[in-house]
């Protein structure tokens, strides 16, 4: 019989916990909030709720929290192209539902939301996956606390996060930077995400409020939803998209302007007479200028990487070389001729009838010596005619009067050969002169083309 009656004992029990259990799950969970209009709020009346601030709000374990999860990004304030990093400044947005707090606003004077610290709630342990510093949310924030258990918390953030940054088109870059917030503890199986607001009006809102005036502007964000397995652990996560673009107004005019400027000026240094002297001197000048100026602006430039403005300064650089170069050889070319000029050889004979009359007859086989060449003059000023660099010949009737002078049929010829030799350097230096100066004005059409390009981007 004892037995008998231990076994009804132990029926009636668990039948007794199981219907308890299931009214639980059932129940309406009503705070008495009578007299908050007039007394405030008693925070008895919330003391149950916040001794269960350690455990996730449900009724039942199997159901998921669903956090829905939004943030106003208001400045950026730093990219770290070397680094890899962005600094940005936001206010991160997350509301879910305590299905332990409810109350009936026309009992406590139409009262039907309140304000509750922080500490006393649960909270969701979300966290940007691509962050690089330790949560510094401040202390002593609330939470708002609606009269149906929905629970809107808001928090400022400063994050350093990482970010793939690509300076190929620096100044003219734009970048895409993730922010991906997800659940350090909870599973799919205790915590879903989803989104307080739709990506357009994150971007409105940010757009609008943003602070800094500075470097960077917002272009857009956008956002996916992938699913993240850990081992055999599914962790729900939403991924957003920040999409930047570098403001060029500053480095256009302290880099490229003056920099378009001394390449231009070396351009104009052709029309300079290479003969006189002076243009090697004002290329030394310019290209010394221009040294300065690159280290003087060095500080702007990315510390890592080779963005295409670097390869742009070393294309002008080069050219402003080459172009002093240039200038020396046909200086020392123009006093050697004036002096003893050497016959020119056939290529390059060859070549100088190919680039000064490309659409005439004119002879490919060299005469004996250079003779009989009946090359045009070229069009760049600089350089004077062969004439004046050397000295006159006397003619036939001057050697008469000159009387025993001794000037022969050979010597005259030897000496229209000489002034014909050096007709034919004169004119390589002013073949030289005018392919290089074409060449200068190539690139610069075409580095201005570039950037009106990238920047039209």
């Amino acid at each position: 019989m004892e037995v008998g009656w231990s076994a009804r004992r132990g029926v009636l029990l668990c039948l007794t916990v199981s219907l308890l259990l299931q009214g639980r799950a059932n129940t309406t969970f009503t705070i008495n909030c009578s007299g908050f209009h007039r007394h405030g709020v008693d925070p008895a009346a919330f003391q149950a709720v916040f001794n269960q601030k350690a455990f996730r709000p449900v009724t039942n374990y199997s159901i998921p929290t669903h956090v829905n999860i939004s943030f106003t990004l208001s400045a950026i304030l730093e990219v770290n192209a070397q680094l890899q990093l962005l600094t940005s400044f936001l206010w991160f947005n997350m509301i879910w539902d305590n299905p332990f707090i409810s109350w009936d606003p026309e009992e406590c004077g139409n009262v039907n939301k309140l304000t509750v610290t922080t500490e006393n709630l649960w909270l969701p342990d979300i966290f940007i996956m691509e962050s690089m510093n330790v949560d510094q949310t401040p202390e002593g924030l609330s939470a708002y606390v609606t009269n149906d258990g929905h629970v809107v918390y808001s928090k400022p953030m400063r994050v350093t996060s990482i970010c793939n940054l690509d300076i190929f088109y620096f100044p003219f870059d734009q970048q895409n930077c993730t922010l991906t917030f997800s659940s350090f503890l909870y599973t799919v199986d205790s915590m879903l995400l989803g989104m307080d607001k739709e990506v357009w009006e994150m971007t409105d809102t940010s757009q609008g409020i943003i602070r800094t005036q500075g470097e960077w502007e917002l272009l857009g964000i956008s956002k996916a939803t992938p699913r993240m397995v850990v081992g055999s652990s599914l962790f729900d996560q939403i991924m957003f998209y920040v999409a930047i673009r570098r403001r060029p107004n500053l480095y256009v005019v302290n880099l490229l302007v003056p920099s378009g400027f001394l390449k231009a000026i070396d351009a104009l240094s052709f029309y300079l007479p290479a003969e006189s002297g002076n243009r090697a001197p004002f290329k030394i000048t310019l290209l010394l200028g221009y040294n300065v100026f690159l280290l003087m602006m060095n500080d702007l430039l990315p510390a890592s990487g080779t963005p295409l403005i670097s390869v742009y300064f070393a294309l002008c650089l080069s050219l402003m070389v080459l172009s002093l170069l240039e200038t020396v050889f046909i200086t020392y070319l123009l006093h050697l001729a004036t002096t003893q000029p050497p016959p020119m050889p056939s290529w390059l004979h060859s070549l100088l009838l190919h680039c000064t009359c490309p659409r005439k007859c004119c002879p490919t086989a060299p005469h004996k010596g250079n003779e009989g060449l009946g090359l045009p003059q070229a069009q760049l000023p600089g350089l004077k005619e062969p004439v004046e660099l050397v000295e006159k010949s006397p003619g036939p009737g001057e050697a008469e009067v000159a009387g025993g002078s001794g000037w022969t049929r050979a010597q005259r010829e030897q000496e229209a050969q000489k002034q014909h030799r050096v007709e034919l350097w004169v004119q390589f230096s002013h073949m030289m002169d005018t392919l290089l100066f074409r060449l200068y004005l190539l690139f610069m059409a075409s580095s201005i083309l570039t950037i009106i390009g990238l920047w039209n981007t």
